[in-house]
């Protein structure tokens, strides 16, 4: 028999069987259409996804799902044509969506899932949703986020920039790198600009930002939890420093990130969840 692919969309019914006979462990893989610096496609989260989820899927020998493209980005969507192309869920509709491929999962043999997710704000809206699989199926559901942002323990050594520059942001030296190990071809570095963070200006000068997540810093405390848009923090859609990236430091990044997740992986097959049989049924298929 051939070997099985690991991509769910690539495989007959046949072999999707042979797979849940094999492993009841599958990565869903989630992706994101967004607005990123001017130099980098709007797919940028959504290759870094499927790169890692591809090599990792392999190394820890279980399937993965086709990339969903769409995810949580309404930070994104900008004023009018500022954030053109981006593709934004609502919170429901995308735990909806992850519900629905999750349950999909458990009614054809699956007990552990994880999410996996290179765009941060994906992991938002979910902590309902991995409650509901667990205490309504008896399934095991996490999400894993690929290393970036302040979490880059995984990646050190790779990248070099200063943490002023704050390393593996939102199109700066760790997606540049990552987009261009990708295909080169949809790098546009003519368009690329070195920037930062700052809260927002409606704000004022008491309070300060380093980078892309919900929180502001005001007299030295960054507990202050406040919903902005992407544009009003990030005046060119890049934190960090893109001129650092090179196709070189994309492949091992994507590289290094895998052999995380496959470690994970392997891990969570060794997990105690089992689901009863009359959790797996799917009665409202309409």
């Amino acid at each position: 028999m051939a070997e099985l692919r690991h991509n769910l969309l690539e495989c007959s019914y046949v072999d999707a069987i042979e797979w849940f006979k094999k492993t009841d462990t599958c990565i869903a893989t989630i992706g994101s259409c967004e607005k990123h610096g001017a130099h980098l496609p709007l797919g940028t989260d959504s290759y870094t996804t499927i790169n890692v989820t591809e090599r990792a899927a392999k190394l820890a020998d279980v399937p993965h799902t086709p990339l969903m493209p769409f995810g949580y980005s309404p930070h994104h969507m900008g004023r009018v044509a500022e954030g053109c192309g981006t593709i934004t869920l609502s919170a429901n509709t995308y735990r909806a969506m992850l519900k629905d491929i999750a349950r999909s999962l458990i009614y054809h043999g699956a007990n552990k899932i994880v999410f996996v997710t290179h765009h941060g704000s994906n992991t938002k809206p979910i902590d309902e949703l991995l409650r509901q699989i667990r205490y309504g199926y008896g399934a095991f559901a996490c999400f894993y986020k690929t290393p970036t942002e302040r979490e880059c323990e995984v990646v050190k050594g790779i990248l070099e920039g200063p943490p002023e520059e704050t390393p593996g942001w939102h199109a700066g030296e760790m997606e540049t790198a990552q987009v261009m190990a990708h295909d080169m071809n949809l790098v546009n570095m003519d368009r690329a600009v070195k920037d930062t963070a700052h809260a927002p200006r409606w704000m004022g000068p008491e309070f300060s930002k380093i980078d892309g997540t919900i929180t502001v810093k005001y007299k030295g405390s960054e507990n202050i939890f406040v919903p902005m848009d992407h544009h009003e923090y990030a005046d060119h859609a890049t934190i960090g420093n893109p001129f650092r990236g090179t196709p070189e430091k994309g492949l091992a990044l994507f590289e290094k990130e895998a052999e995380h997740l496959a470690s994970f992986i392997n891990e969570v097959k060794k997990f105690p969840f089992t689901v009863d049989i009359k959790d797996r049924a799917f009665p409202d298929r309409a």
